[in-house]
């Protein structure tokens, strides 16, 4: 009887030995986005693994798992399916630098604004360099191709304030086509966040900006989280630790920290596609 009580005794205290494991373990905070947007998310190629990816919103999404006492994981994928991820639930939520949009405030829970320094208040258009600040007015981009990114919102203002003056949009999936269009002459000219265009312009010498800056409504100048519209939960979590980085000031820190790291030599922009998978060499 005694041998049956201690034996008893002890597989009780495996099995909580095992359930106070388990609830010791982190849940995880999984994050989509598309790292080939710097200052933003971008990639340190001297790194490995969830280390290697980097920018302002790389430190948010680690700001936040840390305030909500989770285990943060990255899932880099093409900016498009960043928001499919989110619509399907297979993500908690993407941080990519995105804008307040309509569409987007229709279709996802958005969270309250955070503040990357000029990324997304200043908005402009780069060119190859020898056009470099030849065009400031819209009407300057007459018979001339644009680039943007698909769904993005460099997409809605050259359709906005481009196109009616004639110029034709081109879109793009990702930046890095985009940019190489540029540089091999299929576009004129590219729509980009000011941050992202000092990014680009200070790994390619050969473009610069055209001196033409989009007039931006106030509702786009900042950016937003996207969460799934049934993570309501979450998203009160999520706005009150935007709360708090605001409060104690840390947004003007981290965007620095980022515009410095993406001058390094090995910054890199790198377009993963829908599944996921890194481009090859």
């Amino acid at each position: 009887m005694k041998k049956l009580i201690v034996w008893v005794l002890a597989a009780a205290m495996v099995l909580c030995g095992v359930a106070c494991q388990k609830k010791e373990e982190k849940k995880v905070l999984t994050v989509a986005m598309s790292p080939d947007f710097a200052p933003m998310e971008f990639v340190d190629t001297s790194k490995t693994g969830q280390d290697q990816f980097v920018g302002f919103d790389v430190t948010l999404a680690n700001y936040l798992a840390q305030e909500l006492g989770m285990e943060l994981e990255l899932k880099p994928m093409s900016f498009d399916a960043c928001q499919t991820a989110v619509q399907l639930g297979s993500v908690d939520m993407s941080i990519s630098g995105f804008s307040w949009k309509a569409d987007r405030a229709e279709n996802f829970l958005l969270s309250d604004y955070y503040i990357a320094g000029d990324n997304e208040t200043e908005q402009s258009v780069i060119t190859t360099k020898a056009k470099e600040n030849t065009i400031t007015e819209a009407k300057g981009f007459s018979g001339m191709k644009v680039g943007a990114q698909a769904a993005s919102l460099q997409e809605q203002l050259v359709k906005e304030a481009l196109v009616p003056e004639g110029a034709e949009l081109v879109v793009y999936k990702s930046i890095d086509d985009a940019v190489l269009a540029l540089q091999t002459g299929k576009i004129d000219a590219l729509a980009v966040a000011h941050g992202n265009g000092e990014a680009i312009i200070s790994n390619n010498p050969d473009i610069a900006f055209t001196g033409y800056d989009f007039d931006v409504d106030p509702k786009y100048e900042n950016n937003v989280i996207l969460l799934n519209k049934n993570s309501t939960e979450l998203l009160e979590k999520v706005n009150a630790a935007l709360a708090k980085a605001l409060a104690a000031n840390l947004y003007d820190g981290w965007y620095e920290d980022a515009k410095a790291l993406a001058g390094i030599e090995t910054a890199e922009e790198v377009s993963y596609d829908d599944e996921g998978q890194a481009p090859t060499e």
